[in-house]
């Protein structure tokens, strides 16, 4: 499984290379969180604060492995700016996958 954290703004771009690619099947999910920086500083109405907890997508695909390296590919290219905050991935072993409607296994369920 490849699980990625992503900007909000930067999802479509992802799942339009994604698609492109011929990785459309994907779970998504509005999450907050954060990293190594701890949040942002902001300023309303003179008063500064800060938000420590940022929105992101969480992106999740089930994928065979010789697709990982691609699909890593295609996330990093089309999510980067440059900037703290762009994201992670992580490869997770997926151990069986099983489609519900049919009962087939392994790759032939992704």
């Amino acid at each position: 499984m490849v699980e990625s954290m992503i900007r909000r703004e930067m999802f479509e771009s992802v799942k339009a290379a994604l698609d492109a690619a011929g990785y459309g099947s994907m779970t998504v999910s509005e999450v907050e969180g954060r990293g190594l920086q701890r949040g942002v500083k902001q300023e309303y109405r003179g008063a500064e604060y800060v938000v420590d907890l940022l929105p992101k997508m969480k992106l999740e695909m089930v994928v065979p492995d010789e697709a990982v390296d691609k699909i890593i590919e295609i996330i990093i290219t089309s999510a980067r700016t440059g900037k703290v905050g762009d994201g992670r991935i992580f490869v997770i072993p997926v151990e069986e996958a099983v489609r519900v409607r049919t009962g087939e296994k392994g790759n032939s369920s992704l």
